[in-house]
């Protein structure tokens, strides 16, 4: 069951990347926007260039929310059948180098950080150098590669899709962060962004 609410939410995002790569252009076939794509980015082409955007967003997100955190609370969990708040951390580390790795066609390096890592200076680093991981992996796609298939969930996929796997999979664990800390009365890092541009709008207005 899960398996195939991921394989939907994947779907989900194939199209959203289509619809993005469709709309970055207006009728006259140009790029939207004050200036054009970087050379970079056209060189990656559209989907490549989408998940990296996508992966660049809640990569973000879920580095601010193991730092916002207090490191007293890291051990806190709403009941004892789900993970702590530095668990999550910990796993969402690990499955950095689990989905990248195979995107990048190398051995993941199995550090079990959710069962080894246990402060929050310790698990603060090892995203972090878990997103320094998945970085290669976005950077270095493009879309002729993107399109090479992949061995994942005992299935094959394209590379692209094993990529988007892992941004869904932050996703859903993002919001259990975001839960963990309202509940500990902490403003989560995308709200946070929300009320800081709505503010700046104001000024402006």
């Amino acid at each position: 069951m899960r398996l195939r609410l991921i394989a939907s939410a994947g779907l989900v995002m194939l199209v959203s990347a289509a619809t993005f790569a469709q709309g970055g252009k207006n009728s006259a076939g140009q790029a939207q926007g004050s200036q054009a794509a970087p050379a970079a980015q056209a060189a990656q082409g559209p989907f490549s260039t989408y998940d990296k955007f996508a992966y660049g967003r809640i990569k973000t997100l879920l580095v601010a929310s193991a730092e916002k955190m207090p490191d007293e609370s890291y051990n806190f969990k709403p009941t004892d059948s789900v993970r702590s708040y530095g668990q999550i951390i910990g796993h969402l580390a690990d499955a950095q180098y689990n989905f990248c790795a195979i995107a990048l066609g190398e051995k993941s390096p199995g550090l079990k950080i959710e069962e080894t890592k246990k402060t929050k200076a310790e698990l603060v680093a090892a995203l972090k150098e878990a997103v320094s991981y998945c970085d290669k992996a976005y950077d270095t796609m493009t879309d002729a590669s993107a399109a090479e298939m992949v061995p994942l969930f005992g299935t094959q996929m394209p590379r692209f899709g094993a990529l988007n796997v892992n941004n869904i999979h932050n996703m859903e664990h993002y919001g259990n962060l975001v839960t963990y800390m309202r509940m500990k009365n902490i403003v989560p890092p995308s709200t946070e962004q929300a009320q800081a541009q709505a503010a700046q709008q104001k000024k402006k207005d």
